[in-house]
């Protein structure tokens, strides 16, 4: 099947879904204080941060398109896989650390249908800090052609919202955009009993790219 939302030319770039509550105010107030750089001291030394600030948010809420890797699971975000940790249950979690640099938006790691979108409280420790598992976070579970996949993002110390793009009920394509976590976070995938990893702590991965499991 066609990657509905990966038909655009490859290195494309747009901006994020969910950016503009951080984005717009950033904008309109480094383009005010550069419109009044020119009769203001004051407002030219403002120009520059916020200027700087603009450009880093622009950059943080890009959104490139991807050429999405044939497999059975791909990875659902950018970043670096932080553990490798069978549960009691057969499965196996991978968590995948997301620095501030990496890109925010999560892709669907299989096709199937969205059955539950579960936002549940909690604190912003760092992503990077085993207590973060109690964080603000979302939990997916995707019916797929693998049986239940569980998937969650998870938010950081900086991260405070998790926007969700598509809701329970919804069929996705692999690589599909499914949502923004906003700022440095973590998102975690549980693979299936009997379905071998192909990725290694500490390697890099690429959401719609990278290949999560071994055949």
């Amino acid at each position: 099947m066609p990657h509905s939302q990966t038909s655009a030319p490859r290195g494309r770039v747009r901006l994020a879904r969910g950016a503009s509550p951080w984005l717009l105010p950033t904008v309109a107030t480094a383009a005010l204080s550069l419109a009044c750089a020119r009769r203001s001291r004051s407002a030219a030394v403002i120009a520059v941060p916020t200027t700087a600030l603009a450009a880093g948010m622009l950059w943080f809420f890009r959104d490139p398109e991807r050429e999405i890797t044939q497999g059975r699971v791909i990875s659902p975000a950018d970043g670096v896989v932080q553990s490798i940790m069978p549960w009691k249950d057969g499965r196996t979690r991978v968590a995948i650390f997301m620095s501030p640099l990496n890109v925010h938006v999560n892709r669907a790691p299989l096709a199937g249908t969205v059955t539950s979108v579960e936002h549940i409280p909690g604190g912003f420790v760092p992503a990077f800090n085993k207590e973060s598992e109690n964080n603000e976070r979302v939990v997916w579970h995707f019916d797929t052609e693998l049986g239940d996949i569980e998937m969650v993002q998870i938010a950081g110390a900086v991260a405070r919202r998790i926007v969700p793009y598509v809701p329970e009920g919804t069929k996705v394509e692999q690589g599909d955009r499914i949502g923004l976590i906003r700022f440095g976070s973590r998102v975690d995938i549980y693979l299936p009993e009997g379905v071998d990893v192909a990725v290694e702590v500490g390697q890099t991965t690429t959401t719609g790219v990278t290949r999560i499991d071994r055949d």
